[in-house]
């Protein structure tokens, strides 16, 4: 890949991703029973003709659902066609892509669980019988027109399967949850776009960041991006251990992966309500915080690191919480006082 890609001019940050994307599946790392399932399918396909079945890709966000909808067409050799679920509106916004669909092409809607209810009863006939019902007109002058799609594969990303009706879901023959990936993935991720970015980067920095990085390459690239300026901007360009500790330290991430918003709501919980039991609604309050973004962003990995739990009567704080942020637990305190 030109190294022009990498560049960070008009397209930013987000230019960069791309460029650090894999642009095939054999050079995905990671998620490896997902890429061999798929690859089965696709050789199949490729060897009858025929469409590849409609595929739903589910899973946290950074995962790289994108990622595989993207590289799926280019080992099909296929065009494809992007949309994103709160664009379309109504059903006559889906009509350009389904009409323009060429045969055996891919089209990709990310965030596929917020499309209304309308456009997933209208995708129904498109996806199984690649048809699709237009009306002209209107009232008593309206006439329907039968319009014969060409068979196509529709991709969806969504990272919340169940918000999709069951007939939607039950019309993608294959469906790929993706999970997150270990640290060994995540440093090979990074050594490899550490290449492709023209830097250095020593391999027991390159595990540091990859355990910092939440089992997720999004977050992991990120990293890898911020380190890279400080490294530029403090040290000869070269990215080692020192560089990353210091550059992580200086953007909040710990050595667990929390940074200061996931820190803030654990002290919170802590400190104001003894550890809990606390409802969400009045920790976000305290906190200013949207309730969305501690629900969507903050808890998700609390729960996964064992920091925090779900209680019928709130949010409490684990003994692993307290730990991490060097508080004495209330159990901890209990049992000093009781041996003193």
């Amino acid at each position: 890949m030109a190294r022009e890609a990498l560049v960070r001019s008009e397209g930013g940050d987000e230019e960069v991703d791309r460029g650090l994307r894999p642009q095939r599946m054999q050079d995905m790392v990671g998620q490896r029973d997902v890429y061999e399932r798929l690859l089965i399918a696709v050789d199949a396909a490729r060897k009858r003709s025929e469409p590849l079945g409609h595929i739903l890709f589910d899973g946290p966000p950074g995962l790289g659902k994108t990622t595989f909808a993207f590289c799926v067409p280019r080992e099909l050799d296929v065009t494809i066609q992007t949309a994103s679920g709160p664009a379309i509106k109504a059903p006559k916004d889906l009509i350009p892509y389904l009409s323009n669909a060429a045969e055996r092409s891919v089209l990709f809607i990310d965030e596929i669980h917020r499309l209304p209810k309308a456009v997933e009863e209208y995708l129904y006939t498109a996806m199984e019988d690649f048809r699709i019902d237009i009306v002209l007109g209107d009232g008593v002058n309206a006439r329907t027109i039968n319009l014969r799609l060409k068979p196509f594969t529709l991709i969806g990303a969504t990272t919340r399967a169940g918000l999709l009706s069951g007939p939607l879901r039950d019309r993608f023959p294959i469906r790929e949850t993706l999970g997150f990936y270990g640290t060994p993935e995540l440093t090979e991720i990074l050594r490899r776009n550490a290449a492709k970015l023209g830097v250095v980067l020593e391999d027991d920095a390159a595990s540091e960041l990859a355990k910092r990085s939440r089992g997720t390459p999004r977050i992991a690239n990120n990293h890898l991006l911020w380190v890279r300026d400080f490294a530029t901007s403090k040290a000869n360009g070269r990215i080692t251990m020192a560089v990353v500790e210091a550059a992580l330290k200086m953007s909040g991430t710990d050595q667990l992966g929390l940074g200061k918003q996931d820190r803030r709501y654990l002290e919170t919980l802590i400190r104001v309500f003894a550890g809990g039991p606390a409802g969400i609604e009045a920790i976000a309050h305290t906190m200013n915080a949207a309730l969305d973004t501690l629900e969507d962003e903050i808890e998700p990995f609390l729960l996964r690191s064992e920091m925090l739990v779900r209680t019928p009567r709130g949010r409490m704080a684990t003994t692993k919480a307290y730990e991490h942020l060097q508080i004495k637990s209330p159990a901890t305190e209990a049992q000093s006082r009781l041996f003193s």
